[in-house]
């Protein structure tokens, strides 16, 4: 039976390769609920759900190339301070959020200030790693 299109309630513990856990709902108290193969979720993650049965738990590998992709070096930008309103309180090793083109928040990581240049890392904090899901189907709504 194919959980594609409907709405599922599942929970979840997310870990890298090494054990650190990066994520849980188990954690929150509170599943994470999304239409099942409808590009809410990381690729692998909604393949996972897709056949599962309501009460059933599996342990799930999802290469990075399957969850938020590899690293991808044009993503880490340079910019002049100058250019850069308020430059001075930027938080380095932080994640600050900056203004899209549609006027969208997004996440960059402040990964450096040095010689009058920012050096801001686009990726997604978790590119390029494999992750590790231990996932248990709790709802499925028709």
């Amino acid at each position: 039976m194919s959980n594609k299109g409907k709405k599922v309630k599942v929970h979840y513990t997310g870990t890298l390769d090494d054990g650190t856990k990066f994520d849980s709902s188990v954690d929150r108290g509170e599943p994470i609920e999304f239409v099942c193969m409808a590009g809410q979720m990381i690729p692998g993650f909604d393949a996972a759900v897709e056949d599962m049965a309501i009460g059933e738990k599996k342990t799930v590998h999802i290469p990075a190339a399957e969850a938020y992709g590899e690293r991808d070096d044009a993503m880490v930008q340079k910019l002049p301070v100058d250019q850069i309103p308020n430059a001075d309180q930027l938080p380095v090793g932080q994640t600050v959020y900056m203004m899209g083109p549609g006027g969208q928040p997004f996440p960059v990581f402040v990964q450096s200030i040095e010689d009058g240049i920012v050096t801001f890392d686009m990726n997604h904090e978790l590119a390029g790693k494999d992750l590790n899901f231990d996932i248990e189907l709790v709802e499925v709504e028709d």
